[in-house]
């Protein structure tokens, strides 16, 4: 990478045979107001016109695209080849079916060069909000315009859901990448909760970067029971359970929601015949209280989404 220009932001798509509406992305990224960009595509695989369709445009693109083409293996491992070919300081990952605000750029510049340099270290992120097409937020509004906090406090602490955009730091990104020994999907909240447990603060911001739009294959989309994802779910809960114990006084219920899913999505790992990864299994006396506690409940949703599975299929 020593003889690849430097920028402020790598914009990065991981993508799968989606040329049919990559060109939202292209048109956004062509109305920004600020050029200090390079536009990452990693392929992962497509079988369509991508390629051709890329090529096409970095012909005449007011900006640099890059095209990095890799065998199917999973949006997890396209990410991780993304942040390692990443020329930007910050990287801003965005789906090929999505779109930024024409300032979205310019704003997290913004906001970035905001925070004293000295300081910076501790940061790991701009994060702001998402808008659906009809201009509405996904999601809460932070506590105030601007906070800094931890992904951990922000969720727990100060109770924000929903989507939520902006850029991370590319060093920190490489330091912490999506577990590529886990089949299947991994949740980013996986990603994004080790690198706050190691200290790294975000600066919230109470500002649309992106507009997102919800797609078939997202997984809230497939399927109501969950079982697709069972084993990314079931670990999500189990970092739940686990390793974020200390946040427990802040909102107890999601605790105890958390052990449920852990018996249940554990149930359909066992019904799917997988196993889990080594290294992820229960341990702590309040974990296994936890979820000892919660599982006959876990038990009934795990019964709920079979009667439901199987009332789909009939």
């Amino acid at each position: 990478m020593s003889g690849i220009r430097r920028y402020l932001f790598t914009v990065l798509t991981p993508t799968y045979n989606r040329a049919d509406v990559l060109g939202r992305v292209y048109n956004s990224l062509c109305a920004q107001a600020l050029r200090d960009f390079e536009w990452l595509i990693v392929d992962d695989g497509s079988t369509d016109s991508t390629r051709e369709l890329v090529e096409s445009w970095q012909g005449h693109s007011p900006f640099p695209i890059r095209y990095v083409w890799q065998p199917n293996g999973h949006k997890k491992t396209a990410f991780n080849h993304g942040v390692r070919e990443a020329a930007g300081e910050l990287v801003v990952q965005i789906d090929s079916d999505d779109r930024l605000d024409a300032k979205a750029l310019q704003a997290m510049a913004r906001v970035w060069a905001g925070i004293p340099e000295k300081e910076r270290d501790s940061y790991a992120a701009v994060t702001g909000l998402c808008a659906r097409p009809d201009g509405s937020i996904v999601g809460d509004l932070y506590p105030s315009d601007v906070v800094d906090a931890t992904v951990l406090d922000m969720s727990f602490r100060y109770h924000v859901g929903g989507e939520k955009f902006g850029c991370m730091r590319t060093d920190v990104l490489r330091r912490f990448p999506f577990p590529e020994d886990i089949p299947g999907f991994v949740p980013e909240s996986l990603v994004w909760r080790r690198i706050a447990r190691a200290g790294y603060l975000s600066r919230y911001v109470n500002q649309v970067f992106r507009t997102y739009y919800d797609s078939a294959d997202s997984v809230s989309a497939q399927g109501r029971d969950g079982s697709r994802h069972a084993l990314g779910l079931l670990l999500l809960a189990r970092d739940t359970v686990v390793e974020c114990l200390p946040w427990f006084r802040y909102r107890p219920a999601e605790f105890f929601k958390a052990a449920a899913r852990y018996t249940r999505f554990g149930l359909h790992l066992r019904h799917a015949g997988q196993r889990r990864p080594r290294g992820w299994a229960l341990r702590g006396v309040w974990a296994h209280l936890l979820v000892a506690l919660m599982w006959p409940l876990g038990v009934l949703l795990y019964q709920r989404d079979r009667h439901r599975g199987e009332a789909g299929g009939g």
